[in-house]
């Protein structure tokens, strides 16, 4: 299963919380190694040669809210019906009456914080509802299309269903990303869900496809089946994972991240030279903050004929402190993860080019960077318009109060972080960026920027609800109690699956953290090598 883990590995930056695998081995025996930390970290050597099995199913998770628990970590997984496990990536926004359907009527308990383990017995509850002793592919499709009925929000998800197969769908919205590619070997085919294709392109996997808006696609021992199981609402990807959440290398929906970011510095550009021709400000130096707007700072610095340097080092050690939990461990690890060098600083007017403006934790931290090393005047542009609403589909933007952009104007958020000027990027150049290079895109998710969410049903007091659960102080003191729309985002889901003629028979008698699952009525005489790298 090492094909998993380096799966999970190439999608660390969506998920550094915690991290899981469960693979599936002969009868349906089912095999689980999940806990908080890296993925480096989590599965050794020792951990990886006790994961069995001709499929699996992995993930990397960050936690938009509530616990941090290992106990969240996914995949998640239930015996009844057939034995199923499943990682998501996305928030669900009806959580609510979703648990009072679970309680009054399903009869099932949910254990976590999760929204995950919730969208799970709710595929399984539809299963169960077939009374079937064997299921087949019809019966799955009509089971996620009343998951689709019932569930609302965002969601990318990958279930693995013991002795049987792998199942991929996506939201009739395809707000987060999830796709699959194959490749050939002896006497079959192996094939891969992921987040993003990078996972695919690492792996030695051609053919990267996109799961469509309210599709979902079933690969077993014998053949791969797909369905519109839900007619595609207003097909709106997420605009935020081009900006700055998915790899540079990756393709998303047909839209290399590379090429949009490229786009965003050349319109950026453009702004830009408007706004310090108004100001009658002059620059002597581009320095963009590592990594994800070098892309755009490059260009930018190109059609403004303006020197580039890379003026901030970054210790390749810290983590992303945008998806850091708690205002004063960002704070901290800004410093540590990035040092000013004030040879490119010194006397100078500066622009400092990021992907966007969150909290602003970072952004004033890296503008009293500049000052410190002797910075003349500094200037920040954002490759994204200001940030002033709640993300409420799996991407961690919790509390409309720790947004810097919320309630103010430009003027006021560069006082905010200690600039001199912010130049942000506009909405219409953003989306021109991105849609230019897959015109049959008509619509994304930019709620972040609009405070208009695509699914609906997100009124005040849901945002209200949601704020409460996603505050730092909430976040920081959770455990395991209470329930709500919590989740595990994160990162990307791959799925190696060989329909051959190999046979799995290689298990010991005394694997370490191990489901005796049911096997779904197929005997496991294929090799079906299926890993999930879930995203967030």
């Amino acid at each position: 299963m090492s094909k998993i883990c380096e799966g999970l590995s190439l999608l660390q930056h969506r998920g550094q919380d915690a991290c899981g695998i469960v693979t599936c081995g002969y009868k349906g025996r089912l095999y689980q190694c999940k806990a908080n930390g890296m993925v480096r970290d989590v599965f050794d050597k020792g951990a990886l040669s006790r994961l069995y099995g001709g499929m699996g199913v992995g993930h990397v998770r960050y936690p938009t809210a509530g616990s941090s628990s290992h106990a969240e970590a996914q995949p998640f997984y239930v015996n009844s019906p057939y034995g199923i496990q499943a990682p998501k990536n996305g928030n669900l926004i009806n959580t609510t009456s979703l648990l009072h359907f679970m309680d009054a009527e399903a009869h099932r308990h949910i254990n976590t914080n999760s929204d995950s383990e919730l969208l799970l017995n709710i595929f399984a509850d539809n299963l169960q509802r077939t009374g079937k002793f064997r299921i087949n592919e019809d019966d799955i499709f009509t089971a996620i299309g009343g998951l689709m009925d019932q569930c609302k929000g965002a969601y990318a998800c990958v279930a693995m269903l013991a002795g049987f197969g792998i199942i991929a769908f996506r939201d009739p919205n395809g707000i987060r990303p999830v796709g699959m590619a194959h490749r050939n070997v002896p006497g079959g085919r192996d094939y891969t869900f992921a987040s993003e294709s990078v996972v695919a392109d690492a792996s030695g996997f051609t053919g990267w496809e996109d799961v469509r808006p309210g599709e979902a696609v079933i690969i077993t021992r014998s053949q791969v089946s797909r369905r519109q199981v839900k007619s595609p609402s207003t097909f709106a990807p997420d605009i935020f994972e081009y900006v700055y959440f998915a790899r540079p290398d990756s393709v998303l929906d047909g839209v290399s991240v590379y090429r949009s970011r490229m786009a965003m510095g050349d319109l950026l550009a453009d702004e830009v030279r408007r706004t310090l021709e108004k100001c009658q400000l002059s620059v002597d130096v581009v320095i963009p903050v590592p990594d994800t707007s070098r892309v755009a700072a490059l260009n930018l610095a190109q059609k403004l004929g303006l020197p580039y340097r890379e003026g901030f080092i970054k210790n390749r050690y810290v983590g992303r402190t945008f998806i850091m939990p708690g205002q004063q461990m960002r704070r901290q690890n800004v410093r540590r993860k990035l040092n000013a060098m004030a040879l490119e600083f010194s006397g100078k007017n500066v622009l400092i080019v990021d992907d966007s403006i969150v909290r602003g934790t970072t952004s004033k931290e890296i503008v009293q960077m500049a000052k410190d090393v002797g910075a003349k005047k500094v200037i920040v542009a954002s490759c994204a318009p200001p940030i002033r609403h709640v993300n409420v589909y799996g991407i961690d933007m919790p509390s409309r109060a720790e947004l810097v952009a919320h309630g103010r104007d430009t003027g006021a958020i560069a006082e905010a972080i200690g600039a001199d000027l912010v130049i942000f990027q506009t909405l219409p150049d953003l989306i021109t960026a991105v849609r230019q290079f897959n015109p049959a895109i008509p619509s994304f998710d930019c709620s972040v920027f609009t405070g208009e969410y695509v699914t609906g049903s997100v009124d005040e007091p849901y945002l209200q609800y949601l704020e409460r659960l996603r505050a730092d102080s909430v976040k920081n003191k959770a455990q395991i109690s209470g329930l709500g729309s919590l989740g595990g985002k994160g990162g990307g889901a791959m799925l190696h699956n060989g329909i051959n003629g190999h046979s799995d028979r290689s298990d010991p008698e005394e694997p370490r953290m191990e489901y005796d699952g049911p096997s779904n009525g197929a005997d496991d005489t294929v090799g079906l090598h299926n890993s999930w790298t879930a995203s967030r």
